[in-house]
């Protein structure tokens, strides 16, 4: 069995992890190989994060991949993509292709082709019925693609159920889940984690922090948070020793500042500049409860991030993992991010100490445990074998 993953980025390190171990599980089979064709190196406004590895003495990939574009993805035209993957397809005469998703029109040429050449594909989804308003054309015109598809990878029960919605049969639904690098981010987290006090003293955080990580955008519905944390600074009874930390970059960081003065809440919430992912635990170990408030989330990697580490989340319910990694009490809470009180409810319950922040976090820690690389990448194999027999 020969099969060819399409990606878009290079770039893109929990990719790169589950590539990693799969090209692992591939290399102890018989008669099966897998190369990955990249698209491009990156996308502009991930320029920034592109150091990809804590420790620049290993081999960042270690899989079977090639970049057809050296430049970023907004760069590289539609008519280079469809000929660059077609012409890498016909020389590399693959049985089933993994396409990244429906939305590149090049890749749409290339399951058309594929199906043609009586070649099986299998479809990527991150989408859900709620990360966008659906409707319309579009989701007939859906409907009429993954007619075509033999299989589906998806981020999530949310991803599947949307799938379902549009009239895929369950049983091509064969991958429900999306995965980090736990045991690399555990390790900087516990290393960080003996400096936590000396650490906030010297960036003059408070004891306890809420903590955001992500673009500085109007989707992850920022000024709602910080609104509800002003709320539940007045109404918590020991609301002293907790701050709130937002990590990261964005076209919304001027206005999110001038919200914080007007607020009053210049010496409570800070903003850090962003980081790469295996820096990120750093500020997770200076850090108690993740909150994650957005509109349009289709899954939501920095909650994998969190729970990694040990973190309680609080989780907008428009987030594609809600459903997977958030049963509501156990490892966080859920809350509609139009419903400001609602968060406003769990901010308070956290700072007053109802909930067992420790033992959440560790449910948390082990809830997440079967969301690796490995997993996802044995899935995926098994997913394949199924679709060629």
């Amino acid at each position: 069995m020969r099969i060819l993953i399409v990606h878009n980025l290079l770039w893109a390190h929990y990719k790169s992890s589950v590539f990693q171990a799969f090209q692992r599980l591939v290399d102890q089979q018989i008669n099966v190989s897998v190369h990955v064709l990249q698209i491009a190196r990156n996308e502009r406004s991930r320029a920034g994060l592109e150091t990809i590895n804590p420790d620049e003495t290993t081999p960042v990939y270690t899989y079977d991949y090639e970049l057809l574009f050296d430049r970023y993805l907004e760069e590289v035209s539609l008519r280079e993509r469809a000929q660059a993957l077609l012409q890498r397809a016909k020389a590399y005469k693959p049985d089933v292709i993994n396409l990244t998703g429906y939305y590149d029109p090049a890749q749409i040429l290339l399951l058309l082709w594929a199906k043609s050449s009586g070649i099986r594909v299998v479809m990527q989804n991150e989408s859900t019925g709620a990360d966008q308003p659906r409707g319309g054309w579009k989701e007939q015109f859906k409907r009429w693609l993954f007619q075509r598809c033999d299989g589906f990878f998806c981020f999530g029960s949310q991803s599947a159920d949307y799938l379902i919605q549009l009239g895929v049969n369950p049983e091509k639904i064969l991958l429900r889940k999306n995965a980090v690098d736990n045991d690399v981010l555990q390790s900087v987290y516990e290393k960080a984690l003996p400096d936590r006090v000396n650490m906030q003293q010297a960036m003059q955080l408070r004891a306890n922090n809420f903590v955001f990580v992500g673009r500085l955008i109007e989707a992850k519905n920022l000024p709602m948070l910080l609104t509800a944390f002003a709320e539940a600074l007045k109404y918590s009874t020991n609301s002293t020793n907790w701050g709130l930390i937002l990590l990261g970059d964005g076209a919304e960081r001027d206005n999110l500042n001038r919200q914080i003065t007007t607020l009053d809440l210049v010496n409570r919430i800070t903003i850090l500049p962003g980081r790469p992912w295996f820096r990120v635990p750093e500020v997770l170990a200076l850090s108690d409860v993740l909150v994650l408030p957005s509109r349009s989330e289709p899954w939501g990697l920095v909650v994998n991030e969190a729970m990694a580490c040990g973190l309680p989340v609080l989780v907008s319910d428009r987030c594609g993992c809600v459903t997977d990694l958030v049963p509501h009490g156990q490892t966080g809470f859920v809350f509609d991010p139009d419903q400001p009180d609602q968060l406003t409810h769990w901010l308070i319950q956290f700072m007053n100490g109802s909930v067992n922040t420790q033992q959440m976090g560790q449910f948390a820690k082990q809830f997440i445990a079967p969301y690796s690389p490995e997993a996802v990448a044995q899935e995926m194999l098994d997913g394949f074998r199924k679709i060629m027999n």
